[in-house]
């Protein structure tokens, strides 16, 4: 399992992944899991992935050959027209690589030898775009009422990022946002780790921005960790506790809990 995030705001994009793989809980290891690619004045793409790691790394192995022989293997993620495109090609080529391990009858992808894509970048003359790509090679797009994907164990750090964001946010403030989106997610789950790798896209800057990874000693990412958990602790602390005198309503067991409705008592509508 894995956590991938990626955050489209206003200016620019936001990625973060974590870098945990395990085939087991004494066969853990680390793999990075955020690529990017870029012509510098002309495009700049970043991926995500999660799932099988054989699948995901064998469709960024097949979509860098097809850039490094685009004579040969057509159309290579640099050349795509648009984002759009871009994202078309990726899912083809995820489904391709599905196909091969499960037999190209398959209704669905095999859990097994599944896995997942966020597509984020902009191409010159065109606005950033985020896209979350599945396993069947289908996608959808971020826009102003879904403007972020996660994709992996994402249970954990979806409220934060509910909560607290903002499509004017500093690309500094939703580093921060997702660090403690993670932080939450690491603390409840194994198979999500550090380090974490962060990735930014200033709009219309057409090259990859700032880039940085989190290890456990990351003076930064401990002072966010242990900020956010005594911030919990005192607004926890700051809410009103609970007087039973003052409740409402009666004891339970003085309720009056209503029989269940048997099928004979039903009117059939």
């Amino acid at each position: 399992m894995t956590y991938c995030v990626g955050l489209l705001v206003d200016r620019g994009l936001v990625f973060m992944s974590d870098t945990r793989t395990n085939a087991g809980i004494d066969n853990i290891s680390t793999v990075l899991k955020l690529k990017t690619w870029e012509v510098p004045g002309e495009r700049f793409i970043c991926l995500l992935s999660a799932g099988n790691l054989a699948t995901t790394q064998s469709t960024i192995s097949l979509l860098e050959e097809r850039l490094v022989a685009p004579s040969e293997r057509e159309p290579a993620i640099l050349k795509q027209p648009s984002m759009f495109q871009t994202a078309r090609l990726v899912g083809e080529t995820l489904r391709e690589v599905i196909q091969c391990s499960t037999g190209p009858q398959a209704q669905s992808p095999d859990p097994m030898f599944s896995g997942s894509f966020i597509l984020g970048g902009q191409i010159k003359g065109s606005r950033p775009r985020l896209f979350n790509i599945y396993a069947e090679g289908n996608f959808v797009e971020a826009g102003d009422d879904n403007p972020f994907f996660q994709i992996g164990e994402h249970k954990y750090g979806r409220p934060i990022i509910i909560r607290t964001y903002d499509r004017t946010m500093s690309l500094e403030d939703c580093a921060k946002l997702l660090l403690v989106s993670f932080d939450s997610t690491l603390k409840s789950n194994l198979s999500v780790g550090l380090p974490l790798d962060l990735q930014f896209y200033e709009t219309d800057s057409l090259r990859a921005g700032f880039r940085h990874r989190f290890t456990k000693d990351d003076p930064y990412y401990r002072q966010i960790s242990g900020g956010w958990s005594d911030a919990l602790k005192r607004a926890f602390d700051d809410l009103p506790a609970f007087d039973p005198s003052t409740a409402e309503g009666v004891p339970l067991s003085a309720k009056g809990i209503p029989r269940p409705v048997m099928l004979e008592d039903a009117s059939v509508v």
